[in-house]
């Protein structure tokens, strides 16, 4: 079974790899054997994991890029491609939250978000496809959704907003793309401690969030492996368009 999930010889773009679940999903697939091109728009922290992959024998090259920008995106995987070859799997996992409630949200606030969340998921996806058709190429391209892509929490609704439209857009993708040998999915994960909502889980708000999850935690660092090898595998080649949840039952438990 080890060799279905095999990545070994897939070359894997990362978006927002310079921090949380991006980084996660950088160490994962480099120590199961793929090259990884670390992207985001600071490089400080890019520099700092790439270093470290190398040191493990790994091949990793970190490119900046603003997901917002379609110069940068251009640029960004020429970057890439040019050191470790044409890229067969993204990881769409970009993106930002404002914690205010709606009534507080400046246009700023707004675009920002669903630009970081939504515009750049989908202009970073449909530049790597177009690459792909263009060398025919089959490929993988998974999208980082949310929790919230299903349910809401207050002082979010940008986010909960792009999140919902990244699983919209993964089933549209998927569609479009299948018949040409790229596979296009999402996984939601449920609520995992990182910089985006550290702050938000440390307070009463968190404790109710875990009080809602069956399994009666947050995610860890391990959670999202098994998904994310699923998806950028062979052992995922019938799956096209899907949005797998790892929530620990959350959904579940609000939906009955």
């Amino acid at each position: 079974m080890a060799g279905l999930f095999d990545v070994s010889k897939e070359i894997v773009l990362i978006t927002g790899a310079s921090q949380g679940l991006g980084r996660q999903f950088a160490r994962l697939l480099s120590a199961h054997g793929a090259a990884v091109a670390l992207a985001a728009r600071q490089t400080a922290k890019l520099k700092d994991l790439e270093t470290e992959i190398r040191a493990k024998g790994g091949r990793a090259v970190a490119v900046q890029m603003d997901v917002t920008d379609m110069i940068s995106i251009g640029k960004a995987i020429d970057a890439a491609e040019a050191a470790l070859g044409p890229v067969s799997v993204l990881i769409n996992n970009a993106g930002i939250a404002i914690e205010k409630m709606a009534v507080e949200q400046t246009e700023d606030d707004w675009d920002s978000v669903i630009n970081a969340n939504l515009k750049g998921a989908y202009f970073v996806a449909t530049e790597m496809a177009r690459r792909m058709i263009a060398r025919k190429q089959e490929g993988n391209i998974v999208n980082i959704a949310s929790v919230l892509s299903f349910g809401v929490s207050k002082g979010v609704v940008a986010y909960t907003t792009a999140k919902a439209g990244v699983v919209q857009m993964t089933k549209a993708l998927g569609l479009e793309l299948a018949f040409k040998g790229i596979r296009v999915n999402a996984i939601a994960p449920g609520w995992f401690v990182t910089d985006i909502n550290r702050d938000y889980l440390a307070g009463e708000a968190g404790d109710k969030l875990k009080r809602e999850i069956p399994v009666g935690r947050f995610g860890q660092d391990g959670d999202l492996d098994g998904a994310l090898l699923l998806l950028a595998s062979d052992a995922g080649r019938f799956i096209a368009g899907t949005t797998i949840v790892v929530d620990g039952g959350q959904m579940v438990a609000l939906r009955g």
